[in-house]
């Protein structure tokens, strides 16, 4: 009986396969000559909303096709697991004149013929980077104009079929799908695919891949981007190739071909950044022998005879100095003079990005036709769920038509609750903070009892001191906390961003990209604040300690200085979050497609469909490129604002990025659906952003060389207090600690146990003796390092902003080279325009109306005139 079945089921299969003759890679109807611009797909269940999904199915499906689109419906017979419809949708050339029109989209009028640009002299050099000419440049460069249907013969057109690319075909039915409606519920207009998504009427709705990945269409009519992508770009072993922009821009449209221009160009730049903090890094190296505060500290005759104070009330002991001997070592690495000039170079470095990004992008726009192109188009395109969700309608002062608004008092509303949401969440990662830090104090005594009372600890004692210890658990901690948080919080900004019913896309991306910011900045780069300008800074000292919630005693600094805690806590917080993403990026939905996959080896060729394939896909949603750009500039962030205190960070971020690049390409190249096009210009807000934190990083890291770092009270010392002139630095170290009186500790402070029977202690500070007429009081030294310290931060900041100032002024936005290419293609263009018109006004002169269509002929020449004069 199970052979019958299985024989019956081969039958089946052969039927099928004879049904259709088209190839598993087929993207056109069954006629073969119709191409599948889009495809909804859909599952048939007897649900009790049915009748509802089937209605507004046929509704939608009518509207399409009285909106000039044609479809196709796959059976669900004729679909893998018996159940999913699929709805092929194929946009005829009226229907794309029509929107090309509608959506202003440029096309070709006439082949470049300006000169390309001056060989580059390294090009040889650079040879084994580059990628082949036909991969680079897959198609000639053209002049273009915005397309218009009254002068179709003015245009570039050969071929029907292949004049507008898939791209811009699945963009202009996408522009058709989110605006067809399908009825009236709750005396309310009803449209859009995305609403019929949200409530299951469809269950996808996506563009075709042209080809599979890994070989090349069966069809000779098909391009097989997708392969050539994959084996040129999306493949790991070529990470050291430049990327193909124009096929990427071309297969994806513009809004991701700048993302991964802007990523490429900002690996390139960290090339630079990655050279000289390993330089820095390696300095530190070279010089850890010959650095006399750690001399000190390791030699038994000097930190072996200092005596510092406990730690921690009551359960902590009393210490030697030459007990952190190694780490105060490992401080040397991040704590010298290069981290000053590492500080300045990456406020210059920074602003270099920033410029020469300016230029490439310009570059772009002419390249990509994007120079008219301006976001004021988008403005005046609504958002779907805009137009549903506001009944009241006003008189638009650009188009002078009526549209829908939402009124003030719902704005102020929708504001009140959005901006309170946001305030609690950050009050949240606020007070995670602060339990991070309780944690802190709270396990600090716990580790020290351990490591001294465990025989196991005590080879390794030296390197896991307490505080080390402490901060590294700490570290992991806060990093557990930041991803939860962020799981949360992403899902409550889209919410509440949502709620807000932004106006239009670009509204919409930027509001939400501003409460992600805000949020991500606070969660990311609190702990790394918390350690850099306030841990040793507030703890008073022996006998008159500060505490927190009266109960916790603040931590202190180890004496090589903090420096070092705030290197551990930026390595854990920026390496974990780049090792997750990448982890969440890669893996996961390769795991969830390999499921998918699993189909397409169990069945024949012809039976498992190019649409079922890409169905089976993950969804690279609206907002896939917005975490891309959120996760590079949080690193952007890390290797910023705190790179004085870890020079290897732009290394790190380098190797990162590299990785970065081949991942999203292969995930976007082999485990996505194809995204719908979309235009851009520029990254957009991101700009403003990195802007902004370019300008932060200046004061960030100037407060961190003189508050975080040792470098100024040791300058301080050289210069000032010095005790023999054959080694300036030596005596450092004893200078540095303060001298308290054990026998002055209070009960609540002192130790349980004094074995050796100490008299005195130190700590670190610049107070008087206990003998001293101003006990326990800053002394003069104190004074004069923190007038060093706030003329070092005035001077840096006033010198790198010079500095940043003036290169950006020498740098001009855009290259002479495109400014005047730019020129000649818009006087180019009016000149093939005109002549266009003229013709045409000759040919009507021919036909009559003289008098009117001569004057029409004056004024076009005159037109022409005036353009070649400018």
């Amino acid at each position: 009986q199970q052979s019958g079945r299985k024989y019956n089921l081969f039958l089946k299969r052969r039927l099928r396969i004879d049904k259709r003759h088209q190839s598993k890679d087929s993207i056109f109807f069954r006629d073969g000559v119709r191409r599948i611009d889009f495809v909804l797909s859909y599952v048939d269940d007897l649900n009790k909303e049915w009748e509802k999904k089937l209605e507004r199915r046929k509704e939608f499906e009518s509207n399409l096709q009285k909106a000039g689109l044609e479809l196709e419906t796959e059976d669900k017979k004729e679909s893998e697991d018996g159940k999913i419809f699929f709805v092929k949708i194929h946009a005829p050339w009226e229907v794309l004149i029509t929107y090309a029109e509608v959506l202003n989209i440029k096309v070709p009028i006439r082949e470049n013929d300006i000169p390309s640009m001056v060989e580059n002299p390294l090009d040889c050099v650079l040879f084994p980077l580059r990628l082949p000419e036909k991969v680079m440049h897959p198609e000639p460069d053209y002049f273009t104009a915005p397309f218009s249907k009254d002068k179709q013969e003015l245009y570039l057109i050969n071929d029907e079929s292949t004049f507008f690319s898939p791209s811009m075909r699945n963009r202009i039915v996408n522009y058709i799908l989110t605006r067809c409606p399908y009825g009236t519920e709750e005396g309310k207009k009803k449209f859009g695919i995305k609403r019929l998504l949200n409530n299951g009427t469809y269950t996808a709705a996506y563009p075709l891949h042209d080809c599979q990945y890994w070989k090349k269409a069966s069809d000779p009519n098909c391009d097989s981007e997708r392969y050539t992508l994959y084996m040129e770009w999306a493949r790991f072993l070529r990470f050291y190739k430049e990327q193909p922009l124009v096929l990427i821009r071309k297969y994806y449209g513009e809004k991701i071909g700048i993302y991964f221009a802007w990523l490429g160009f900002y690996t390139e730049m960290l090339f630079l950044a990655a050279v000289v903090g390993l330089i820095c890094f390696l300095y530190g190296l070279f010089t850890m022998d010959e650095n006399m505060s750690s001399k000190e500290i390791c030699d038994p005759a000097i930190g072996g005879e200092i005596i510092m104070c406990p730690l921690c009330d009551r359960d902590c002991e009393y210490w030697r100095l030459n007990t952190t001997c190694e780490s105060s070592q490992y401080s040397h690495l991040f704590d010298n003079v290069a981290t000053l000039f590492f500080a300045i170079f990456m406020g210059i470095w920074v602003t270099l990005f920033l410029e020469f990004w300016k230029r490439r992008q310009a570059r772009l726009k002419y390249e990509w036709d994007l120079v008219d192109f301006e976001e004021e188009q988008q403005q005046l395109q609504l958002r779907p769920e805009y137009e549903a969700k506001c009944t009241q309608k006003k008189k638009n002062p650009v188009t002078q038509e009526m549209e829908p608004y939402l009124p003030l008092t719902s704005q102020a509303v929708r504001f009140c609750i959005s901006g309170a949401t946001v305030l609690f969440w950050v009050s949240l990662i606020i007070a995670s903070m602060i339990a991070v830090i309780v944690y802190r104090l709270a396990v600090y005594a716990a580790f020290a009892s351990l490591m001294e009372n465990t025989q196991t600890l005590q080879p390794i004692s030296g390197v896991l001191t307490p505080q080390l210890a402490t901060s590294v658990t700490a570290s992991c901690l806060n990093f557990v906390i930041i991803m939860i948080l962020n799981f949360f919080y992403e899902r409550i900004a889209i919410w509440i961003t949502d709620m807000e019913i932004p106006r239009t896309h670009m509204e919409y991306e930027n509001r939400l990209t501003m409460k992600m910011f805000l949020f991500q900045f606070v969660n990311y780069y609190s702990s790394c604040f918390y350690v850099a300008f306030f841990k040793g800074k507030f703890v008073g000292y022996p006998g008159a300690y500060t505490y927190m919630f009266n109960r916790w005693r603040n931590e202190e600094c180890d004496p090589a200085g903090c420096l070092i805690e705030l290197t551990t806590q930026l390595t854990i917080v920026m390496a974990g979050k780049q090792i997750w993403g990448n982890i969440q990026e890669a893996i996961v939905p390769w795991i969830c497609n390999w499921w998918g996959r699993r189909k397409a080896r169990n069945n024949p060729e012809n039976l498992y469909s190019r649409w079922e394939q890409d169905h089976d896909l993950q969804t690279f949603g609206p907002l896939g490129l917005f975490y891309e750009y959120l996760e590079m500039v949080i690193q952007f962030g890390f290797i910023t604002l705190f790179v004085a205190s870890f020079p290897l960070a732009p290394l790190l971020a380098l190797m990162n990025n590299i990785l970065e690049i081949r991942v999203d390409s292969w995930k976007l190249t082999t485990q996505y659906r194809r995204p719908v096009a979309a235009k851009a210009h520029s990254i957009g807000v991101w700009q403003e952003i990195l802007n902004g934190m370019a300008i932060l990083s200046v004061v960030t890291n100037a407060f961190i060389v003189a508050f975080t770092s040792d470098m100024i009270p040791r300058l301080v010392y050289y210069y000032a207090y010095y005790e023999n002139e054959d080694s300036p630095m030596s005596g450092y170290i004893n200078n540095s600690l303060s001298v308290f009186l054990i026998s002055d500790f209070p009960e609540r402070n002192e130790p349980k146990e004094n074995p050796e029977n100490f008299v005195i202690c130190r700590y670190r500070d610049y107070r008087y003796p206990p003998d001293h007429e101003k006990k326990y009081l800053h002394t003069m030294q104190f004074w004069h390092i923190l007038a060093a310290k706030l003329a070092f931060i005035i001077i840096m900041e006033h010198v790198v902003f010079i500095v940043k100032f003036f290169v950006a002024w020498m740098i001009p936005d855009v290259p002479a080279d495109v400014k005047a290419k730019i020129k000649r293609e818009k006087y180019l263009t009016q000149k093939i325009l005109h002549e266009y018109e003229l013709e045409k006004l000759k040919e009507r002169l021919c036909q009559g109306d003289k008098l009117a269509t001569e004057k029409e002929f004056i004024a076009t020449e005159g037109r022409m005139e005036l353009s070649r004069a400018m």
